[in-house]
């Protein structure tokens, strides 16, 4: 009852139309995050704010038990599937470059794959998870660099490519790849020296170095025991970004207001979040999910269930595909084994959130707390 005050509270002061300050909101962050941290048994959380272009940092508990270190907004976290979104920017820019076409077909990218069903699955249905059925993940006997281009060229699609999504990283991760084989260099440099400069962040990584490792957050998995993530096919393109709330946030900075940088990465930009097909209420963009925006918290929570990510849906194409709507919620969440990241952004009212744990808990909790928040905010 005592939380619920709390909220109504804020809430009540943003409607009153004050200055939104940095203790009304952490009034509200508190009163959301605390508790899931308390039932979930996080560690640590480190809780980034955008509003009307203002960051606000909000740090909760230690990035490692070992060492006691706080979290800070520069605690390095991993994101889990929240790195599709870097990996379809830098195919995207690929596009706007000239170095790849997302109507080309996957073989005609990547000669490797000639023969295979790869002939008839374009680049764009890779990144869009529609290829025909690809699974979650690579199975086991395949999930290495070595292995993984003999596991595509025997794979045979379940569906129709186009007619179904199925969430899919060894899908985003061949589009990754296809992008960086466009254009010439390895994934990760591509990454690491030209995307993630030109966006302006300084402390996000693929690999983080050595002068970096102090401030990498400490894992933990559901029974409490220290992980971090391990190498696996395709891993950088599918999951293997590490960042800071403070970095994470200045990126979505850049996807609601992009026009400081260059030109071909505004229209990367725009690509992504280009509306490509529905299932539901969700809308299918270059590794962004988004919604018609207001939306409930009901509608939010099913286009980030485990049946959307673990079942095949059909999906309806938006011929041409169209820009990004005038009022849109755009999202994504990410885990690995030990960790959890959830970004949610409304372009139209200039607010953003950014969540990152050492934990991976359920995005059911993760959508909750951004609901909340972004609720209030947005009075």
């Amino acid at each position: 009852m005592d939380r619920l005050k709390t909220i109504a509270a804020g809430m009540a002061i943003f409607a009153a139309g004050q200055c939104v300050a940095q203790d009304q909101i952490e009034t509200l962050v508190n009163a959301a995050v605390q508790p899931v941290m308390q039932a979930e048994g996080i560690h640590g959380m480190a809780v980034a704010v955008t509003v009307n272009g203002q960051a606000h940092y909000f740090n909760y508990g230690v990035a490692s038990t070992e060492t006691g270190s706080p979290v800070t907004q520069d605690t390095l976290f991993e994101i889990g599937s929240v790195s599709k979104t870097f990996t379809a920017t830098l195919a995207a820019y690929a596009q706007a470059t000239g170095k790849l076409s997302l109507s080309d077909k996957a073989s005609h990218v990547l000669p490797a794959l000639r023969g295979s069903a790869f002939d008839h699955i374009s680049v764009l249905q890779l990144g869009t998870y529609s290829a025909g059925g690809l699974p979650l993940q690579f199975p086991a006997e395949s999930d290495s660099a070595d292995k993984m281009l003999g596991y595509y060229k025997q794979w045979k699609p379940l569906y129709a490519p186009g007619s179904h999504r199925l969430y899919s990283n060894p899908s985003l991760g061949l589009f990754g790849y296809l992008a960086a084989h466009s254009m010439g260099q390895p994934f990760d440099d591509l990454m690491e020296k030209t995307l993630l400069p030109k966006l302006g962040l300084k402390h996000t990584y693929v690999h983080v170095p050595q002068d970096q490792m102090a401030l990498y957050a400490q894992g933990y998995n559901k029974d409490g025991k220290p992980v971090r993530v391990t190498p696996g096919a395709l891993d950088s393109e599918a999951y293997g970004v590490k960042t800071s709330a403070s970095d994470l946030l200045a990126y979505v900075g850049a996807n609601m207001k992009p026009t400081s940088l260059d030109k071909p990465l505004q229209q990367a930009i725009a690509l992504t979040h280009s509306a490509y097909y529905s299932v539901g209420d969700m809308t299918q963009g270059l590794g962004w999910e988004m919604y018609r925006y207001p939306i409930t918290l009901d509608r939010l929570l099913d286009g980030n269930s485990t049946p959307m990510a673990m079942q095949a849906h059909e999906v309806q194409w938006l011929n041409p595909p169209q820009a990004q709507p005038q009022n849109v919620l755009i999202n994504k969440t990410g885990s690995t084994g030990g960790f959890g990241a959830y970004v949610v952004y409304v372009p139209s009212k200039e607010i953003g959130i950014v969540m990152l744990a050492n934990k991976n808990f359920p995005n059911a909790q993760r959508v909750r707390i951004a609901h909340q928040i972004l609720s209030a905010l947005a009075r």
